[in-house]
């Protein structure tokens, strides 16, 4: 294992601050992998700052002299759950690199973790949220995503609103496919609208990124 806090995949830079999740997702890649393209995701321990994720990210962009387009909070765990690590890394992004588009994806769990709604704290910093949606039901929702706590589903719909209530893009997404399994697509989308959210199918990949 090894912290590999930053790391390049399809031209994008993406940040992978912890291996901690409140959820258990049956498809999740990192069941079945320990990397993404070589790069090994799983982290020595939890215990990484903002210097260290800056610095890796600064490294990153000197070595492969990426463009910095695009950064995507997302790895092999729930990035929100290092929330004021992640808060500090996209306002060094920001203030450095304004022109960066910051990208979070996220399980949707965190302002009930917090015990708050920290959507309003990254307003002019994050681009865009992509949020698990990952089913038409709570039952559904379950099963697939295995949440750690009952009111998961309901909460992933609050969190899809308050980005939509700060004007913050924000796409929900679901995972079609898992071993021929079918999902109520257009009532997935119609959830998605109705918190005014756009609405993704992600095909799921069997043996993800190779």
């Amino acid at each position: 294992m090894s912290n590999v806090l930053v790391y390049l995949l399809d031209g994008k830079i993406y940040v992978n601050l912890t291996n901690r999740c409140t959820n258990d997702c049956i498809f999740c890649l990192r069941k079945d992998k320990d990397d993404v393209c070589g790069q090994q995701l799983w982290l020595d321990d939890e215990n990484s700052t903002a210097a260290d994720v800056i610095a890796q990210f600064e490294a990153i962009l000197h070595s492969a002299q990426n463009d910095k387009k695009e950064v995507i909070f997302c790895g092999y765990g729930e990035p929100m759950l290092k929330f004021e690590v992640l808060k500090e890394v996209a306002r060094y992004i920001k203030d450095k690199y304004p022109d960066t588009k910051i990208r979070v994806n996220t399980n949707g769990h965190a302002n009930f973790v917090y015990k708050r709604n920290l959507v309003p704290e990254l307003k002019g910093l994050i681009y865009e949220f992509s949020v698990s949606l990952n089913g038409s039901t709570k039952d559904e929702y379950d099963e697939l995503s295995q949440p750690k706590f009952d009111e998961a589903y309901e909460e992933v719909k609050k969190f899809i609103k308050a980005c939509s209530d700060e004007n913050i893009p924000v796409i929900a997404s679901v995972v079609e496919g898992y071993k021929g399994r079918n999902l109520d697509l257009e009532t997935c989308e119609n959830i998605a609208k109705n918190l005014g959210a756009k609405f993704r199918v992600r095909e799921w990949i069997q043996n993800g990124y190779s």
